[in-house]
């Protein structure tokens, strides 16, 4: 089934709604922002880990937390604290990782 063509009147308001909003630069800005914004469509917790900014505090206590575990998983061989480790050292690299991305940034 064919559209129908708009009565002339409604398709000169509509025009000219079209070229008011094609002037509005907050408005094209603000569109062509929230295209680029728009990335793979990726789980937000990978969003939110890709953004992480690491404080060198938070980094240093993960590191020594990650050294004791390690040490005493070592020497009790406990599968807990060598459970523990095994949960967080990848986070110590992870943060690791990013404080070291962001200072070479600057």
């Amino acid at each position: 089934m064919p559209l129908d063509r708009l009565p002339d009147h409604e398709q000169r308001v509509l025009d000219e709604i079209e070229r008011a909003l094609c002037r509005d630069r907050r408005l094209d800005r603000r569109l062509r922002t929230l295209r680029l914004r728009r990335g793979p469509d990726v789980p937000r917790l990978l969003r939110r880990a890709a953004s992480y900014r690491p404080h060198g505090r938070t980094a240093a206590v993960l590191l020594a937390v990650s050294v004791v575990l390690m040490v005493t998983g070592m020497v009790t061989s406990s599968p807990g604290v060598i459970m523990a480790f095994a949960v967080v050292w990848p986070l110590t690299l992870f943060t690791l990782f990013r404080l070291l991305c962001r200072w070479t940034d600057g």
